[in-house]
């Protein structure tokens, strides 16, 4: 009984022994940087902000930035100089991280931000192919309401 309780007590302390990992088993792949070096450029300006979205061809959202996220607060977001800042910020880390070199530039909206947000891509050496008005326009409104009857 005694020797049972010794193999016992042994195996106890190999269990609590550290276990050993190697190190090398999966070293991490370097992930392959991408490149674009077409895109578009999505710009909403508002009365109140002027936010620039930098896309590839499909779509797909590369970098962004606005005039809040660049530090201005208040109504000095909707003034030109803040889309002008946003847009360099954008664009520069389209052109750092994926090489963006041409555009073509899709704006929104009635904003004081609307031609200064182009000027600075032209500015950073970015070809900009075409410039695109996507702003909404009005369709005759929602169906009007019943007749009330008294």
């Amino acid at each position: 009984m005694a020797e049972v309780e010794e193999i016992i007590k042994e195996e106890e302390v190999d269990a609590k022994a550290p276990v050993e990992v190697d190190k090398k088993a999966a070293p991490k792949k370097k992930k392959a940087k991408r490149s674009v070096p077409e895109g578009q450029v999505h710009v909403q300006a508002t009365f109140n902000n002027t936010i620039i979205t930098i896309t590839d061809n499909k779509g797909n959202v590369l970098t962004k930035s606005s005039a809040g996220a660049c530090g201005f607060r208040g109504s000095k977001k909707g003034t030109a100089y803040a889309a002008q800042v946003a847009s360099e910020q954008a664009a520069q880390n389209a052109k750092a991280q994926f090489g963006l070199a041409k555009a073509d530039v899709y704006i929104k909206g009635i904003g004081l931000g609307r031609d200064s947000a182009v000027r600075a891509l032209a500015g950073l050496d970015i070809n900009v192919e075409s410039i695109k008005d996507v702003t909404g326009l009005a369709h005759g409104g929602v169906r009007p309401k019943k007749a009330r009857r008294i």
